[in-house]
């Protein structure tokens, strides 16, 4: 006898809570998310549908498989897992569980789901984030990106956090830290960016005008010296 599990038929899509490592392309036109254990070498958008990481036919998600979408039910243990060393420049997903799904004690395995909201950590020198920057690591045809402050810029590839929720479509919301404004990717007039916004493109074009700045003064120097 074949022991069947209970159906849930909810009148709203479940939230879910996870992390991931923000994703720009090479051609810097798309944004997207990598996880961070399984399915790590797979890039996502902020609407995708899962498939099985072994490379099996079966749907996903499978009761005898640990392929689909992860997430938890509580925010504060998907915060938990941005303790960790390796997992200090991740993001914190809210996704909303679409499709078929399994439920089990801290969370759901979907077969689809949609990235509502991304909070960016703090740069790795304490300050609130301004920007996504080149991580120094990616997978082909995409580069992993973490949370900067306009000093920590240096010259790197980066994108401010307006742009990449731009660049990742759907309406996605990303906010920098507890305190930041939240800046909307959007096409009508009430979605244009606010003050905060702009004060943050701001400080990110005034980091890189100060870095230019600065290579163009090392090299008048290195020409006064070769006369």
């Amino acid at each position: 006898m074949r022991l069947r599990l209970p159906e849930e038929r909810p009148t709203e899509p479940p939230t879910g809570y996870k992390i991931a490592h923000p994703m720009l392309s090479q051609d810097g036109t798309r944004a997207a998310f990598t996880g961070v254990s399984l399915g790590g070498a797979l890039p996502y958008g902020v609407l995708a549908d899962a498939s099985c990481v072994y490379g099996l036919r079966h749907r996903a998600p499978s009761r005898r498989c640990d392929c689909g979408f992860h997430c938890v039910h509580d925010r504060t243990a998907a915060e938990a897992l941005l303790c960790t060393a390796e997992h200090r420049a991740a993001v914190l997903l809210e996704v909303t569980v679409l499709g078929r799904y399994i439920r089990f004690e801290r969370g759901f395995r979907s077969a689809r789901q949609r990235v509502r909201a991304v909070t960016v950590g703090p740069c790795a020198c304490g300050t609130v984030a301004v920007a996504l920057a080149d991580a120094g690591w990616g997978r082909p045809g995409w580069r992993a990106l973490a949370p900067s402050c306009a000093g920590c810029l240096r010259g790197r590839t980066s994108v401010s956090l307006a742009g990449f929720a731009r660049l990742a479509g759907e309406g996605l919301r990303v906010v920098a830290g507890k305190s930041a404004s939240v800046a909307v990717a959007g096409l009508g007039a009430a979605d244009e960016p606010g003050v905060p916004e702009l004060a943050a493109e701001a400080a990110l074009l005034q980091a890189r005008l100060d870095w230019f700045q600065s290579q163009l003064a090392r090299l008048g120097e290195g020409g006064a010296e070769g006369r």
